[in-house]
């Protein structure tokens, strides 16, 4: 039985809903600690509605946020209970987007997926093995989990935007390249990068932009 997502939003500017972008957070986080991320986007897009849910799990590492599954090194929790947790969130996830499409009248096309640290990893995870493409997937500062299970496991391979910042000290900036050729590998013809340099373990301006023109261009939007 899948868990249903607390999600913060925020409405078009313009009133119609015409596309959405889905944030998901990093470990630790909560939804609103992305959505503030519509504020520079909304300007440019108008007809999207922002949406940002809570992971399902409250966070053993930090009790006043969430966590999509539990992380071994940080909580001393199993690499079997970190891989159950995972595929139980992805449950939890699948939900929600079908959710917000059937409530918002919107087709996978209409679609972006951007996630964050481990918020990056559930979306690595997840559209590749939905059977219909969002039209992107904006990945900050994450990996791409099971590498080795992706050729055949994969059922759609949406176009990808890998950006990671080159001082970060969580998650090692290598797991950009290590992450862009598997996706080929797998058979992704659409795997972009960006290095955001002097950029720790965060989101910076350089790379917002660069996810702001993918993410008009996929939509159509430019």
């Amino acid at each position: 039985m899948t868990r249903a997502l607390t999600a913060g939003r925020r409405d078009p500017a313009s009133g119609e809903v015409r596309a959405a972008v889905v944030f998901l957070h990093g470990y630790g986080a909560n939804g609103a600690d992305l959505l503030g991320l519509a504020d520079p986007l909304a300007e440019h897009m108008p007809d999207t509605l922002f949406l940002s849910p809570d992971a399902p799990e409250a966070c053993a590492g930090a009790p006043m946020g969430y966590q999509w599954f539990p992380i071994p090194w940080i909580d001393g929790s199993s690499e079997e209970e970190s891989e159950a947790g995972m595929l139980r969130a992805a449950e939890d996830l699948n939900a929600f987007l079908d959710g917000v499409m059937v409530e918002e009248d919107l087709l996978p096309e209409q679609v972006i997926v951007l996630g964050f640290s481990q918020g990056t990893m559930m979306a690595l995870h997840v559209l590749p093995r939905r059977e219909d493409p969002v039209a992107g997937l904006v990945a900050f500062s994450g990996r791409l989990l099971q590498p080795e299970l992706l050729a055949d496991q994969a059922v759609s391979r949406p176009p990808v935007l890998l950006i990671h910042g080159d001082q970060d000290d969580v998650v090692p900036p290598q797991s950009l390249p290590a992450a862009a050729e598997a996706l080929q590998e797998a058979g992704w013809s659409e795997v972009y990068a960006h290095v955001m340099k002097g950029t720790a373990h965060g989101i910076a301006p350089d790379g917002l932009q660069v996810a702001l023109a993918f993410m008009l261009d996929r939509l159509g939007m430019d």
